[in-house]
């Protein structure tokens, strides 16, 4: 009688139907232990490794252009150096005459007699700016959509511009994003003051056309019928060449995808971040947030800013290293790049944006120049006088005059790469 009794309890809570279902049963209480492991792809490494010095190479032009003269000074460029992600032993100056098709490098004396570097743009890399402002300008509401979607996976609708930095090159904003982009939309986004005393960047209203993720976007094409019905989409899947997947993680898997797909668009605070339910949702996240971005990637180190604003559970993160065949993770450039494996046939980007055209044209003119300088075939002016002549073309006197008495000391100059200094033809 007791075993009748134990055994219909059992069947009305339905521990049974959860042992029938085993994976099933397990994901949606509780978060199932698999690990795989991480192997490498030399194909997406490739693509992430060209990516830190077109990024930091980009930053520079921008802040270029945007000066008053078109032309600064290196200790005024070393004072963005945060933003650029170059490794902490490369000196900027160093940097910047890798490429002397795209920055002009000329020497203007300070009060002290020094001459200090100042470098302004080639006309090639001014020409590619140009048409980078085209393209933005062109495609400025698509752009504020994807500003928009970003402000709307988060849980307020707000981000600390911090955060918006950070992710602003992998969105496609321009770089004076705050002044050029957001208040020419003054009826989509607010500057606000965070409760931290930063300013945040406020999404105004709810817009539900926006509210649909790639996935369901996708969905008719790419999920079985019977999935969309049952609201359990599947996300594409494809690993490494040569990864070896054993018969227990095929099964995990095979069963994770067939589990609810909750949109990132939706409130998910019900779920318990336990489970791997919750987890398909964080996954979900991650997938949308990198669609958002041109090429498909951005630094780890990104998405973990964003926790507390996206309201996901600690070590959210780790769902990078359990789907390898969703994301790849490059240890390339001294960091860790999540890339969308989906976004790319090879080395080429499924969807290849016109923003991400004119980075391949500036990333072949930096390829260029580096060559170009290796062949010797950008040799030092010896005889030169530069400082005059850079005046009269760029019209900087004022602004030097106005730089040289906040910044006079030659440790400004001498710390952050070599300076050419001609004295009867020689140097030193």
């Amino acid at each position: 009688m007791m075993f009748c009794w134990l055994f219909g309890t059992a069947r009305k809570y339905g521990f049974l139907h959860g042992c029938q279902k085993g994976y099933i049963y397990q994901q949606r209480f509780s978060l199932v232990n698999i690990k795989l492991k991480w192997v490498r792809d030399r194909t997406l490494d490739a693509i992430v490794s060209g990516q830190r010095d077109l990024k930091a190479a980009g930053i520079l032009v921008s802040i270029i252009y945007s000066s008053s003269g078109c032309c600064l000074p290196i200790y005024h460029l070393s004072r963005h150096r945060g933003q650029l992600g170059l490794p902490n032993d490369l000196k900027l100056s160093t940097f910047i005459r890798r490429y002397p098709n795209t920055f002009i490098e000329s020497h203007i004396t300070d009060s002290g007699g020094t001459p200090v570097p100042w470098f302004s743009l080639s006309p090639e890399a001014l020409k590619l700016h140009h048409e980078e402002l085209n393209i933005l300008q062109q495609n400025q509401l698509e752009f504020r959509d994807r500003l928009c979607k970003l402000l709307m996976l988060t849980r307020d609708m707000i981000l600390p511009l911090q955060t918006i930095d950070q992710l602003k090159w992998d969105l496609g904003l321009p770089y004076d994003y705050q002044h050029s982009f957001v208040l020419n939309h003054p009826e989509k986004f607010s500057f606000l003051r965070l409760p931290d005393d930063r300013i945040g960047l406020k999404l105004l209203s709810w817009d539900d056309k926006l509210a649909v993720s790639e996935l369901q976007k996708n969905a008719s094409l790419l999920q079985k019928e019977e999935d969309i019905k049952n609201g359990s989409l599947a996300f594409p899947i494809r690993f490494t060449r040569g990864f070896g997947l054993k018969r227990k993680c095929m099964e995990w898997l095979k069963e994770w995808q067939k589990l609810p797909y909750t949109s990132p668009y939706t409130n998910a605070s019900h779920l318990d971040p336990c489970t791997d339910v919750s987890e398909k949702r964080v996954v979900g996240v991650f997938h949308e947030l990198l669609h958002l971005t041109l090429q498909k990637q951005t630094e780890r180190k990104n998405v973990s800013n964003l926790r507390k604003a996206l309201a996901l559970p600690q070590k959210f993160t780790k769902a990078f290293e359990r789907h390898p065949g969703i994301f790849y993770i490059s240890m390339k450039n001294d960091t860790q790049t999540v890339v969308l494996r989906e976004a790319y046939n090879g080395r080429e980007l499924v969807q290849n944006h016109p923003l991400v055209k004119i980075r391949e044209e500036f990333a072949s003119l930096l390829k260029k120049g580096l060559l170009d300088r290796s062949r010797g075939v950008y040799k030092k002016n010896k005889g030169a006088n530069l400082v005059e002549g850079l005046r009269k073309e760029v019209g900087i006197a004022d602004q030097l005059s106005s730089e040289n008495e906040s910044d006079s000391t030659f440790s400004e100059y001498n710390s952050d790469g070599r300076l050419y200094k001609t004295l009867a033809g020689d140097e030193y």
